[in-house]
């Protein structure tokens, strides 16, 4: 099967071509017709927030983002607002409780703002879900139509970590503006005087974090239900500081759009930064969405003027002689990425760039990495040990390390 032809419907209306995306996140070549359960993509990442209309202005005043569609009271949906936002073929869609006695109330009590819903596209939910009840896992909902005057969407669901599931959507008979029972919606905001238009293009990764001893089974599950395959592996001194250890395994769909990096503490004389969010996310569920740019530097000169605070690196860093070596020459000089805080790591396919935001509520859970990539399949090796110093400094100034 071509590129072509697995382009999502996302990447289409972003006018994103296959050059760009085996650039940006490392789409690959990859026949479906032997997949029990084909994945095509990203389809929409969902967040429960205690405000949704003010997390809707956030992500649009900050991120760049653009509203397109929203379900609420008006509509008749009693239960909740939901605003849906798009940036390149990334969907964003913010649920926020209306109803004091919604399912929404009970869930952000327990967890606060994170993400419920890791949507993906796929050429055949009744196939996927099949899969998945041949193995065992867990199924949420049922393949079936919903419908209406734009069209029919086929949808089912799995659970996987914690309270995350993955909604399984089959667009090719739809063309409303995000499911049925949403009305198209543009924004009110006006973005400032030669803003540009995105400030991030697509979806590279999802890291979710899991408790003590149980990543291999969740690698596991990706593996036997979604036919996922290993990607990397990170144990031991790569991934440990002084104070605190992780384990990290990555998994991927064939075309290596979806990837998903499954961290677990490790045994340590302090907390890790998966202790942390385990305690403060009440379980497993998911740590940080990579958004890929193809202009880093701009993006967090952007993202700094709107008030998007980020991890220090500190001036160490840059001036260590054995990341000069290692990195070689990049397309911006290492004192630019000094100035921003911006990450840089090199493997033998290429380098990419990288930062990580702080959290983004008042939790310390979900945070936003941006990455750009000139290569480089891999997420970072070589800045893991620099990456959690900086978080074990954020944990220590909340009390958590």
């Amino acid at each position: 099967m071509s590129f072509q032809e697995t382009l999502t419907n996302e990447e289409k209306l972003a006018d994103l071509d296959v050059d760009q995306l085996k650039k940006l996140v490392g789409l690959v070549e990859y026949d479906e017709s032997g997949d029990e359960f084909p994945v095509t993509g990203w389809d929409a990442i969902v967040f429960v927030v205690g405000n949704a209309t003010q997390a809707a202005h956030y992500y649009q005043s900050a991120w760049g983002m653009e509203l397109e569609a929203y379900s609420g009271p008006e509509h008749g949906n009693r239960d909740h607002k939901a605003f849906v936002l798009r940036s390149g073929s990334i969907r964003f869609v913010l649920k926020g409780a209306v109803d004091p006695d919604s399912e929404l109330v009970a869930h952000h009590t327990r967890h606060g703002d994170g993400v419920v819903d890791i949507a993906l596209e796929v050429p055949d939910v009744d196939k996927c879900i099949a899969q998945a009840k041949k193995v065992g896992a867990t199924v949420l909902v049922e393949p079936h139509d919903e419908t209406d005057e734009h069209g029919t969407i086929r949808i089912g669901a799995i659970a996987t970590y914690g309270e995350t599931r993955h909604t399984l959507i089959d667009r090719s008979r739809y063309n409303g503006p995000y499911l049925p029972g949403y009305v198209a919606r543009s924004s009110t905001f006006v973005k400032r005087d030669g803003a540009p238009k995105r400030l991030f293009q697509a979806l590279d990764h999802i890291v979710g974090n899991v408790e003590l001893g149980k990543m291999d089974e969740w690698v596991g599950f990706y593996n036997k239900v979604m036919g996922f395959t290993n990607m990397a592996e990170f144990i031991g001194d790569d991934i440990a500081t002084d104070y605190s250890a992780l384990m990290s395994k990555v998994v991927a769909n064939g075309n290596h759009r979806v990837k998903f990096p499954l961290n677990e503490p490790a045994i340590s004389t302090h907390k890790s930064q998966i202790d942390e969010y385990l305690d403060f996310y009440r379980g497993p569920g998911a740590q940080h969405l990579a958004l890929a740019t193809n202009d880093i530097l701009a993006t967090v000169d952007a993202l700094r003027a709107e008030g998007v605070d980020f991890l220090d690196t500190p001036d160490s860093y840059y001036s260590d002689p054995e990341l000069r070596e290692r990195i070689g020459q990049v397309r911006v000089p290492i004192e630019e990425l000094q100035k921003r805080g911006i990450l840089v790591d090199r493997d033998e396919d290429g380098y990419l760039l990288q930062i990580f935001t702080k959290p983004l509520g008042d939790r310390p859970t979900v945070f936003f990495e941006l990455i750009e990539r000139h290569g480089s399949l891999g997420f970072g090796k070589g800045n893991f040990k620099a990456l959690f110093v900086a978080l074990e400094r954020e944990q220590a100034r909340r009390g958590n390390l």
